[in-house]
């Protein structure tokens, strides 16, 4: 049975070459039409709800400046009324559920890829395998059974013992943002195990040898080697993690707005902007695009943050040298 070794300097250089080939006018057009609906949600949002509803952003580019304001930022960032929130109040939500999804996946995830990759221990392999095909499960079965184990626990009936065992209680915690982070990382975990252990397993052995040599043990060589050279995969998946937990609107919106009495001030910015639309929250739907634009700005920040480092973690592992 043959191998084949493929040069990555070579395959590099198909792929720069292939980009290279590419006519210039075609990527701008590609970014053209990337652009131009967000260029319309732009105009849209300095615009009074009149003018939105009488004529296209494109009349902008024709002259028609008439409408412009920064009322639709003011209201959406306004202090909430009643029971109507608003985006103010949806971001500190957003944070709340954001942050931990994607800083304690992050923490456990790291712990549990240098086991797999660097410590031999019983069980290893079938372990690892049947973590990752936690990948295969659909988030959407899992929403309902959570919110019934978030807002009842679980309890186990033993018919001929006559006798019911907790096995799981009842926290309280349906219609909160714990729920809510605490099932993102969940589901994140897996992805986040896989992705690391790809990187962590592809670092060179004689590091870790180099350094057990020096009287190093397992934690001292993660803390010290690993995470420093794990960077670039542990921005890549910060990326993912947190652009789709700021995002999401199915979890929050099973875990937050399907309790009984649900608590608008923890909704998140996207149930926040569903509802804008919506006739519970009043017919504000020209404040969408204002509201848009303000949920889009800390994913972007995030993103041009640690963008130097997501294309190095997109491929990390994939080549062993």
């Amino acid at each position: 049975m043959s191998t084949t070794i493929v040069d990555p300097s070579r395959a590099g250089g198909r792929a720069y070459r292939f980009l290279r080939s590419i006519p210039s006018w075609v990527l701008w057009l590609l970014v053209v039409v990337w652009l131009t609906p967000t260029l319309g949600l732009l105009v849209n949002s300095f615009r009074e709800k009149a003018v939105q509803q009488r004529q296209g952003w494109w009349n902008v580019l024709l002259g028609h400046m008439e409408g412009f304001t920064l009322a639709n930022y003011r209201a959406v960032l306004a202090d909430a009324t009643g029971n109507v929130p608003t985006i103010r109040s949806g971001l500190a939500s957003s944070l709340a559920i954001a942050l931990p999804a994607t800083i304690i996946p992050i923490g456990i995830a790291a712990f549990a890829a240098y086991a797999f990759a660097w410590i031999d221990f019983r069980g290893r392999q079938p372990l690892f395998i049947a973590t990752v095909s936690l990948l295969a499960i659909p988030l959407q079965v899992a929403l309902v059974p959570l919110l019934r184990l978030f807002n009842f626990g679980a309890h186990l009936t033993i018919p001929w013992l006559d006798k019911t065992i907790t096995v799981f209680p009842n926290l309280g915690l349906a219609g909160t943002t714990n729920a809510v982070w605490l099932s993102h990382t969940a589901f994140g975990m897996p992805f986040a195990i896989f992705l690391l252990h790809n990187y962590i397993s592809s670092l060179p052995r004689d590091l870790f040898e180099a350094a057990r040599i020096d009287g190093a043990d397992h934690f001292r060589i993660f803390w010290r080697l690993v995470l420093p050279l794990s960077v670039p995969v542990l921005a890549a998946f910060a990326i993912f993690q947190f652009l789709w937990t700021w995002n999401d609107y199915l979890v929050s919106n099973v875990l937050l707005r399907l309790v009984g009495q649900p608590d608008f001030q923890e909704f998140p910015t996207t149930l926040v902007i569903a509802g804008q639309a919506s006739a519970s929250f009043g017919a504000s739907e020209h404040l969408l695009t204002a509201g848009a634009f303000v949920q889009s700005a800390i994913p972007l920040v995030v993103f041009f943050l640690l963008q130097r480092f997501f294309v190095r973690g997109l491929l990390a592992g994939s080549v062993k040298g």
